[in-house]
């Protein structure tokens, strides 16, 4: 059985705890949860479980150390949960848009023969992607669509009245590398979408306000040696509007994957 530790305790993070416990994430146990104020925290888990202290919590020594907890957390957790002996799962993949951040951490895995795992959270395909980059990928472009109400809170609310938003809005069109930098909390699948394939700076992006569709949707275009791939995605929403359900069941699904005996979609 493999232990497991969460960095983060909102909707992803919840989901995945609720994963682990009800035994739809493989043969793992969740030893402690990281946040920032254990005495703030409802929850039906055991209280013991929570901790706010890092020193506390990476003593616990797991095997797999879960990121649920934005861009700061990988920055701030990744080295540490690698130099500590644990695989490291990113979910917010974008902070990897920082090219030095990547690379130091891609070498310090490599020293520590640990792992740094990206799963495919609010995307799909990465399999295949990853596949055709093997041999030649000439071109991969992202579209992605969400609701008004999923960018409350982010840099397009400074510049556009999303209550006053009728139609389709393009906020962003360029390279995955800046599109991830620029949305942190809801690009992450542009940057695991260049990571699998052909990198930040040749992967394209395209970002809309859509008031016209009430899921997330993504579509992937891809072509090369390989064949073509158009893949069309639409993920509901989690209790963050900026992320779906199927964020936490991906990464049950890794979990499930390393743990067990049989490995799907690698």
């Amino acid at each position: 059985m493999l232990t497991v530790g969460i960095i983060g305790y909102g909707s992803i993070g919840r989901d995945v705890s609720n994963y682990i416990v009800t035994d739809r994430a493989g043969n793992v146990e969740l030893q402690a949860i990281l946040v920032r104020d254990r005495k703030q925290i409802a929850s039906h888990l055991p209280a013991p479980l929570f901790e706010d202290q890092a020193d506390r919590f990476f003593a616990r020594g797991f095997d797999i150390v879960v990121e649920a907890a934005g861009h700061n957390a990988v920055k701030q957790f990744a080295e540490r949960s690698l130099r500590g002996g644990s695989d490291f799962i990113a979910v917010s993949v974008g902070a990897f848009a920082d090219r030095e951040l990547y690379e130091k951490t891609l070498k310090i895995a490599a020293e520590t023969g640990k792992r740094l795992i990206i799963p495919s959270a609010s995307i799909g395909g990465l399999d295949r992607i990853a596949a055709a980059a093997v041999g030649t990928i000439e071109h991969v472009t992202l579209t992605s669509k969400k609701p008004p109400r999923a960018w409350y809170g982010t840099i397009v609310e400074q510049r556009i009245d999303l209550e006053q938003v009728t139609e389709p809005v393009c906020v962003f069109e360029g390279p995955a590398r800046e599109s991830a930098l620029l949305f942190p909390e809801s690009i992450n699948v542009s940057a695991a979408l260049s990571l699998a394939g052909i990198g930040f700076d040749k992967t394209s992006v395209r970002v809309f306000i859509d008031p016209t569709v009430s899921k997330n949707t993504h579509h992937i275009s891809a072509s090369g040696s390989f064949g073509e791939i158009q893949l069309e995605l639409s993920n509901i929403p989690s209790a963050n509007p900026k992320t779906g359900y199927i964020t936490a069941m991906s990464i049950a699904k890794v979990l499930k994957n390393l743990s067990t005996p049989l490995m799907i979609g690698l």
